[in-house]
């Protein structure tokens, strides 16, 4: 049975994004374009795809596996379509990326300007998560996250340099409560801590001592996703907080923040951007990893 390839790519975008609208939006397409060519594909099939209600959208177990034989599919014929497109033409489409909040030399701005004059007909559209999930299953090309939560049948390019976390309060939060000597000193601080959801802990913040490494579960007074929020609230005197050196690093420079415990905050591998392993790149996605080595 020959099958409309636009229909295929129309249910594939529609079993990952999970909704009408946004199927279209990335498609460029109307909404009853996209109800109109699944129905099409349905009746072709003879069979249901994809239950809708007035709220949701969720595959039947057809097509589940429709969806698991036919994505890696429409995956290889797009790339294939962008490397014969990219031997004569500039690369260009959308470039979709799933990016952790702390990557901060990647999120800062300026790589992505440069990037975006440099490659006009490149459409960035990144999303900021610290979520660990399947980037190809979520219609992503890449991610960026720290390179020690990347499985291992993805391929990894390193964007920075080795990574450390630091400790940090402000001048006069330790001139009013003193200055901690170990970590375990923290605990009687108040501190600051991060979290990636509401359904999570805070984060258990990491330290090595005589090469072991340990953590510790601190009690903050605040908590949150932000890592602005934890930021401003260290620099106005509101505790101890902790996170990447490259986070603090401006607040530190100009003394509103100071390090602490340094001797036990070592250094480690950093951001990578990783996607799925496969013979040829994307044109998008090999200008954008040949940007970040120059």
């Amino acid at each position: 049975m020959m099958l409309d390839n636009n229909a295929l790519q129309v249910f594939v975008t529609l079993a990952q994004t999970r909704n009408f609208r946004l199927a279209a939006e990335r498609l460029g397409v109307t909404r009853p374009a996209v109800s109109q060519t699944l129905r099409r594909l349905e009746d072709r099939l003879g069979i249901s795809l994809i239950q809708r209600t007035t709220r949701s959208l969720r595959l039947t177990e057809a097509g589940e596996r429709f969806y698991a034989e036919v994505a890696p599919a429409i995956s290889e014929l797009n790339q294939a379509i962008d490397n014969i497109t990219g031997m004569t033409n500039p690369p260009r489409g959308r470039l979709r990326l799933a990016v952790s909040s702390i990557a901060e030399r990647f999120i800062s701005g300026e790589l992505l300007a440069g990037f975006i004059t440099r490659y006009p007909q490149i459409e960035l559209d990144i999303t900021i998560t610290d979520a660990e999930f399947d980037i190809v299953a979520a219609g992503f090309d890449a991610g960026v996250p720290l390179g020690e939560i990347i499985a291992l049948d993805m391929i990894a390019v390193p964007v920075s340099a080795r990574q450390r976390q630091v400790v940090v309060a402000s001048p006069d939060y330790l001139a009013r409560h003193g200055v901690p000597r170990h970590p375990r000193d923290l605990l009687n601080h108040r501190c600051i801590g991060w979290r990636k959801s509401p359904e999570e802990p805070s984060w258990r913040w990491e330290f090595a001592e005589n090469n072991k490494e340990f953590d510790l579960a601190v009690n903050p007074a605040l908590t949150t996703n932000d890592m602005g929020v934890m930021l401003r609230t260290a620099c106005a005197g509101g505790g101890i907080s902790y996170g990447m050196a490259e986070t603090f690093c401006q607040q530190i420079a100009r003394g509103e923040l100071v390090t602490l415990l340094d001797d036990w905050l070592p250094e480690f591998d950093g951001f990578y951007l990783y996607f799925p392993s496969r013979k040829n790149l994307a044109p998008k996605l090999r200008a954008l990893i040949d940007f970040m080595r120059m």
